[in-house]
């Protein structure tokens, strides 16, 4: 089991980014912030490719998850990173299939698969 979905896009760094928010409301998430880490690090002198956090949630998968394990709020909410490596557009995001590992006595049901898909869905439409 992968810990993220990562993929290649031909698309320019502000369209996969744009891309990406467009197809989390789709889903019906919110994005909830949009952190350039490129430039918060280059205001402290480092420089850095391109490179997006984007956060978003859905309230009742959030309550859900919560409700199992407060200490899944760790992992939360969920992102997806737009990025710049070896001159490739990359956009990767975690798996929350991946969640069951971290708290095998949450009663997580078949959420984890279900937000994974959204995920996957997600980053796949958004190239």
């Amino acid at each position: 089991m992968e810990f993220d979905y990562t993929t290649t896009t031909r698309k320019k760094f502000d369209e996969a980014v744009h891309g990406v928010q467009e197809e989390i409301a789709r889903s019906g998430m919110k994005v909830l912030h949009v952190h350039d880490v490129q430039k918060t690090l280059n205001e402290k002198g480092f420089e850095r490719e391109p490179f997006k956090i984007i956060e978003f949630c859905n309230a009742k998968y959030a309550d859900a998850f919560l409700s199992a394990d407060i200490k899944i709020g760790l992992c939360m909410p969920c992102k997806i990173n737009v990025y710049v490596k070896d001159g490739q557009m990359v956009i990767s995001g975690m798996r929350p299939i991946i969640l069951p590992q971290f708290f095998p006595n949450a009663n997580l049901g078949r959420m984890p698969e279900e937000v994974d898909s959204m995920v996957r869905n997600i980053i796949d439409n958004a190239k």
